[in-house]
């Protein structure tokens, strides 16, 4: 692919962005996609595994809640040997062998229980809504890399050119210098400029190399042959129709909502200690001395085997406990004041990130058209000098300063065009429309749905049971080649 055809290339994918276009031709099958990259990501990623083992976490949360409301039976054997005797027991037994059962049934906690278990509940809606942010940034961490990589491939493309025309450019100086037509000057001039964009190459690979080590990480596998990105769906005419759509659907902001209201829900539960707590409760026993009991005087012998049963009524009264509960709830009500206060404040990074991202696209958006012209310029303005150079009216460093004119222009535009729709993408995602459903993650296999391990557990209340051992679901890549810096031949391109 020749310098040109990959500007042309650059500047057609920025054009997704600046304007609605029609869907693109399918791309090669062996080629890989920004789709797929994503898929990949979002299967792979060891962060966004972690998120989901932490939502599994913050589930549990409700049952743990819940079981202080349902009740509690404990079962006690005992088998005791009487090693003395006091002298004045006329039963004297030896050893006895005694088992119990005891239950407690809560009936009424102060509301502590009912506020916990709502608490719990909206915790989880909050995990939900942290783990769709983590989702988004993922996926904005993907496009960005996968954008880094295109752009890197171009700017080493460009770089190579450019090092490859002022070498052609010194030899051609040499050349006229060894006959007389120019001077020493001419032919340093030339080297410097050569020398310099040798050095902006070797920068170039270096940069390359980064961006497609970030995709490894973040996809789990190397980048492929990548294509043009495909066009962004749903962006905004307007900066404060996309900032009423993030106050509606961010799931920062959501997640800090959800969160705010559990912390008002600890504030209760926190006073719940100050009220009586009442339970009903039962208990029976049995207790066989293993026919060592003695008799009694007068010839009565005693039964070897006694149960027993009692059931009541439980009120505990609170009447004081040392401060703690006035200063469980001075604690509630002050990390509630910090929930409320991160609401806002994650209001106002919202609001602050989707006004930004919207400029940056547009601005991005502007800059790629109007470079568009300045390099079809910078290619007329290097060709007429090279044509002036011939006939006298141009100088060595006219020419120079023309080629360094056109690079500059070259890279700005494939700059502006990784910009435009990593900007975009921004945008999206701070609006909340950049999760895996919106992007239509679907097609490469199922959506994890947190939803599915919350009802599978969320009414568990036998003791017994268990989860299969955690293992790791994410692949390592230290399988994976350390990556380079080539990309295709590269042609050099001469006005």
């Amino acid at each position: 692919m020749t310098v040109r055809q990959r500007v042309r290339f650059l500047l057609a994918a920025a054009c997704l962005v600046a304007a609605p276009l029609a869907a693109q031709e399918t791309p090669d099958a062996q080629a890989e996609t920004l789709q797929q990259a994503l898929a990949l990501a979002y299967q792979n990623n060891p962060n966004l595994e972690a998120a989901r083992a932490n939502q599994r976490a913050t589930d549990a949360g409700v049952p743990l809640a819940r079981a202080d409301a349902l009740p509690n039976l404990n079962g006690q054997a005992t088998f005791t040997e009487y090693l003395k005797q006091a002298q004045s027991s006329f039963t004297s037994p030896e050893r006895s062998l005694g088992g119990q059962l005891s239950l407690a049934v809560p009936v009424y906690a102060g509301g502590g229980t009912k506020n916990s278990i709502r608490a719990a509940e909206t915790r989880v809606l909050a995990g939900r809504a942290d783990l769709r942010g983590s989702e988004s940034q993922l996926f904005t961490q993907v496009v960005t890399a996968y954008m880094d990589v295109i752009q890197n491939e171009a700017l080493v493309g460009l770089a190579t050119n450019n090092v490859n025309v002022l070498n052609v450019n010194l030899q051609a100086t040499s050349d006229r210098f060894e006959i007389g037509d120019l001077t020493r000057t001419d032919v340093a001039q030339s080297e410097s400029r050569l020398a310099l964009a040798r050095g902006e190459l070797r920068t170039a690979q270096a940069n390359l190399i980064r961006a497609r080590e970030t995709f490894v990480a973040l996809v789990g596998a190397a980048p492929g042959e990548l294509q043009a990105p495909p066009p962004l769906p749903g962006l905004p005419d307007d900066a404060e129709i996309a900032v009423d759509v993030a106050l509606q659907d961010n799931p920062d902001l959501i997640g800090a909502k959800e969160r705010a209201q559990a912390a008002g829900f600890d504030i209760r539960v926190a006073g719940a200690s100050r009220l009586p707590r009442v339970e009903v409760f039962g208990s029976g026993g049995v207790t066989d001395y293993l026919g060592t009991l003695g008799t009694i005087p007068g010839g009565t012998t005693p039964e070897q085997r006694q149960t027993s049963a009692q059931a009541g009524v439980r009120a505990t009264i609170p009447l004081y406990q040392g401060g703690r509960p006035l200063a469980q709830e001075r604690q509630a009500q002050a990390r509630s004041s910090a929930a409320l206060e991160q609401v806002v404040a994650t209001e106002r990074d919202v609001i602050s990130t989707v006004r930004s991202a919207f400029a940056s696209w547009r601005a991005a958006s502007a800059i790629v058209e109007s470079t568009q012209s300045a390099v079809s310029a910078g290619e007329l303005s290097l060709e007429g000098v090279r044509a002036e150079n011939t006939v006298g009216n141009r100088t060595i460093l006219d020419i120079l300063n023309a080629q360094q004119e056109l690079f500059n222009a070259q890279v700005q535009l494939v700059t502006a065009r990784r910009n435009a729709y990593v900007a975009a993408f921004t945008l999206l995602a701070a609006m909340g429309h950049a999760e895996a459903r919106d992007l239509g993650l679907e097609e490469y296999g199922p959506l994890y749905d947190p939803t599915v391990n919350y009802e599978r557990i969320r009414n568990d209340f036998w003791d017994w049971g268990s989860d299969p051992n955690p293992v790791t679901q994410s692949p390592s890549t230290v399988d994976i080649p350390p990556q380079g810096a080539d990309i295709p031949e590269v042609q050099t391109v001469v006005p």
